[in-house]
């Protein structure tokens, strides 16, 4: 089997570790592996299931010879440094929200538009991570009868905001369990017993850009700018692994049986769906884990042709990793 030189560009980073382990799960056909971080990283000792490794300072100079180019660094270093690699002839394959509504720039999960992949132009774009995990789950559906009417409510965990919000979390919880007020940095509220209606900054609409990245990734991966979507997107004390409780029209009568029947064949899904304590996914279920789970099937009594469900996936891997590391595998197939 052919193997393929590759490199992670903000490798110490939540994202970048999770590259690294994906990488390895997957049993990807490695030649050779190429960590990549700022001034500040370079030198470190990073332990790995390949082995040790020593964090380089990036430049673009490290870009030459290689196949895979993973970017999981800010949207504006990405704008900057990805044609670059792309130029050096490596696929990119970026996790910021650069290139996700560039028209020339495909956006891609694996189990909903893998074609999507092979019209690369040396970019592919990572969707946001609560995109990701919602059309996996609604598209087998998709396939069946049309959605036309899609409304979203996100329990996004912190380690969606990096380790800063990892920490923030972690350390609210410490100062309020020892009755000190607890120290806002990074949120807008406290994170600790609490959840936060307010992810990324808020739009001329109401809507918040996180709420809007949902709108306009699900119209492009799903090829459909006709269904009109809705996403209330909150933040809240977990700490890996979103859920979503999603409510859809379609444009034909499926019926909860069906839709259980439709989930339970789909790739990458798994159901967790009876009527009992317990009988569903929660986030701690998705952790560390490769599927998107489903369960709370029901039909929607608000409307007609309605089924309401409940959504979970660790971001941190399908919503970010997995999904950057299936495409590749996408691409090395077609080799």
């Amino acid at each position: 089997m052919k193997k393929y030189n590759v490199a992670i560009v903000g490798a110490t980073g939540a994202v970048g570790q999770e590259l690294i382990r994906i990488l390895h799960l997957r049993s990807f056909p490695l030649e050779k592996l190429t960590l990549l971080a700022s001034k500040r990283s370079a030198g470190k000792t990073i332990e790995t299931e390949h082995g040790n490794f020593i964090v380089e300072e990036f430049s673009v100079d490290k870009f030459q010879g290689q196949d895979f180019v993973f970017f999981a660094t800010s949207g504006s270093h990405s704008l900057e440094f990805a044609p670059k690699a792309a130029e050096a002839g490596a696929v990119v394959i970026d996790n910021s929200s650069a290139f996700r509504l560039d028209d020339n720039v495909p956006l891609v999960v694996p189990e909903v538009n893998p074609q999507a992949a092979l019209t690369h132009q040396g970019i592919i774009a990572n969707p946001n991570c609560s995109t990701i995990q919602m059309v996996v789950a609604l598209n087998p559906i998709h396939q069946v009868s049309p959605i036309k009417r899609i409304v979203v409510s996100t329990y996004q965990a912190v380690s969606g905001a990096g380790q800063e919000g990892i920490s923030e979390l972690n350390t609210q919880l410490g100062e309020v369990l020892e009755g000190k007020s607890p120290k806002i940095e990074y949120f807008t509220k406290q994170i600790a017993f609490n959840v936060i209606p307010h992810i990324d900054v808020f739009q001329e609409n109401g809507y918040t850009k996180e709420e809007m990245k949902m709108v306009n990734e699900t119209w492009k991966i799903m090829g459909d700018p006709n269904i009109r979507i809705s996403a209330t997107c909150v933040r809240v004390p977990v700490v890996r692994a979103h859920s979503e409780a999603i409510s859809i029209e379609t444009a034909d009568y499926i019926g909860e049986q069906k839709a259980r029947e439709i989930f339970s064949q789909a790739k990458d899904i798994e159901v967790i769906d009876h009527r009992e304590n317990g009988g569903y996914p929660t986030p701690l279920d998705a952790s560390e884990t490769m599927v998107t789970y489903v369960g709370r099937i029901r039909e929607d009594i608000s409307c007609e042709n309605g089924l309401a469900l409940w959504c979970v996936a660790d971001q941190l891997w399908k919503g970010a990793a997995l999904n950057a590391v299936q495409i590749a595998e996408l691409l090395v197939s077609e080799n």
